[in-house]
């Protein structure tokens, strides 16, 4: 791991920067934090998709490597929210540097994201980006922008927790409504026991009861995103 240093405007972002650890594939993931930062969760995953062979960037969303708390991380999530378009250009400044970085062309680039990161990339996707897939990992799933016909270009998976307060069985039947509207390739995966936060280890030790970890949804996602992404990269393979 490396930092990553890149910027949107004049916001300096720091990002952690994964090189492959065994032959590389050529490809590149973009990979998103949630809502306070780039933490454990995520630097699991780029080391994971190192190991496959990507170049794995986690995205700096709040501006110099912070990692936010209480009332700070809450008014950073919120002014996202409420800004599609702010929100569209700090991921896109994020996926812009990492095709940079990497040396690939967008078709070479997916984007996978938890909790916030995982509202983050759909952002993305909405926004007409031009990468090859997204993947969230119990995002948010509406937006107060939604996509248009013919909008999404990137392939789009989301997989969500049936028992996830944050994403009520309302928020699925809108985005599943929205993605068929915008004529996208998209995909959702529901785990039938699985709250938010289901594929953070650390998660429980924050003792909020909207949130659990659960290994079965958390391997049946990660291997819904490995076949995703080989179906993308290696159609017909």
């Amino acid at each position: 791991m490396q930092p990553w240093h890149y910027s949107d405007g004049e916001t300096q972002l720091v990002g952690e920067l994964y090189r492959p650890t065994t032959t590389p594939n050529g490809r590149a993931i973009l990979v998103v934090h949630e809502a306070d930062g780039i933490g454990n969760n995520v630097r699991r995953r780029c080391a994971m998709l190192a190991g496959l062979g990507y170049v794995a960037g986690a995205a700096d969303m709040h501006g110099g490597g912070r990692v936010l708390q209480g009332q700070e991380m809450s008014e950073a999530l919120q002014r996202f929210k409420d800004d599609p378009p702010r929100f569209r250009a700090r991921a896109r400044a994020a996926l812009d540097a990492l095709c940079a970085t990497a040396a690939v062309q967008p078709d070479a680039v997916a984007a996978i994201g938890y909790c916030f990161g995982g509202m983050a990339v759909l952002e993305l996707a909405r926004s007409g980006a031009p990468l090859a897939a997204v993947a969230s990992f119990h995002g948010l799933l509406t937006s107060r922008a939604p996509a248009e016909p013919g909008e999404v270009r990137a392939r789009v998976l989301a997989c969500s927790g049936a028992l996830d307060p944050l994403v009520p069985p309302e928020d699925l039947a809108t985005f599943q409504a929205e993605m068929t509207g915008a004529a996208a390739d998209w995909h959702l995966l529901v785990h039938g026991r699985a709250l938010h936060s289901y594929t953070n280890v650390d998660v429980d030790g924050l003792g909020d009861p909207r949130m659990r970890y659960d290994g079965t949804a958390d391997r049946q996602s990660w291997a819904a995103l490995l076949t995703f992404l080989e179906e993308t990269f290696d159609p017909g393979r």
